[in-house]
């Protein structure tokens, strides 16, 4: 099922436009997130059900979307999703995808050459697949005025300095030629380690698990918070369970520990947790419960009380 959509909702001095590239059925729950058992996603059918999960088919619903962030007179873009004919051929939700990414974000207002910064939370097939767009046969970069902030674990891990090796697959390979190399040949890529700050309201820091170099992007401006979380969480489930990782994490001990991390701060203080791949209303702020945490409240766009809460 193919869902174009662009949605915004503003935090603070912080626009945030989210471009919908698919949303639909991904697979059964057990795939997704293997440590999580059927009970839990019972249990947690009133807010899983159906944005999130189709009991009827056992089949979880996910998203492949984009945030821009208008920010201090520049414009952030968040995750890059998968790209028009790539060669994915472990991927088949990805391989050969014809998707027009570029024409959505026009038809949103965001012109590639009005693009200032592009963040990679982290370098797999489905944040990075518009870093660069096919030029007759080359690779170049899609947003040719925009620096790109790769997380620098990643693009060793990725990268040939790591010899492609450490258990990763062709498509690794296939993805950093494509995707990521091209950037760094036109100079446009800055690798950052530990934290980065991008401007007054906007701040990466390092969250490994998924990958080794997976980041979040924190959100403050005014009294609103928000956190975009990559793949930290691929399911709400994980938000009941945040000791379950999904089966694309590198490090799935790792991916826990960063994932409770982020969410015991996100309670806390009210952060809006924005995951890369939530379908429905893709973000939602929390609360501690139990061993847990669960959605309070899911985010409206073009809501006035969620705007100046």
């Amino acid at each position: 099922m193919t869902n174009e959509s662009a949605q915004s909702i503003v935090l603070g001095d912080v626009e945030i436009v989210r471009i919908v590239e698919w949303r639909g059925p991904f697979g059964p729950p057990g795939v997704l997130v293997p440590d999580a058992g059927a009970e839990l996603w019972k249990d947690n059918e009133e807010w899983l059900a159906p944005d999130h999960w189709t009991p009827e088919a056992d089949s979880t619903v996910m998203a492949l979307q984009s945030w821009v962030l208008r920010s201090g007179g520049r414009t952030v873009l968040v995750d890059t999703g998968v790209g028009d004919g790539r060669e994915r051929p472990h991927s088949p939700h990805f391989h050969h995808r014809q998707d027009g990414f570029l024409g959505r974000l026009e038809r949103a207002g965001i012109r590639p050459e009005d693009v200032d910064v592009v963040v990679n939370t982290h370098l797999h097939a489905d944040h990075v697949g518009w870093n660069t767009y096919d030029a007759g046969g080359e690779w170049m970069p899609a947003f040719p005025n925009a620096e790109y902030l790769v997380p620098a674990a990643d693009d060793v891990h990725f990268g040939p300095g790591n010899a492609y090796g450490g258990g990763l697959q062709e498509e690794d390979r296939l993805v950093y030629e494509d995707s990521v190399a091209p950037v760094h040949r036109a100079g446009l890529v800055r690798l950052w380690d530990g934290s980065h700050r991008i401007d007054e309201n906007l701040v990466l820091e390092s969250a490994p698990g998924h990958t080794p170099g997976s980041a979040v992007l924190r959100l403050a401006s005014g009294t609103d918070r928000a956190v975009f979380v990559g793949d930290l969480l691929h399911s709400p489930v994980q938000f009941a369970a945040p000791g379950c990782s999904s089966c694309f994490c590198v490090d799935p001990a790792g991916a826990a520990a960063s994932r409770r991390r982020i969410l015991e701060r996100a309670a806390d203080e009210r952060e809006l947790v924005v995951p890369a791949h939530f379908a429905g209303a893709g973000a939602a702020e929390v609360r501690r419960d139990g061993t847990g945490f669960a959605p309070v409240r899911w985010a409206a766009y073009d809501d006035p009380e969620r705007v100046s809460r």
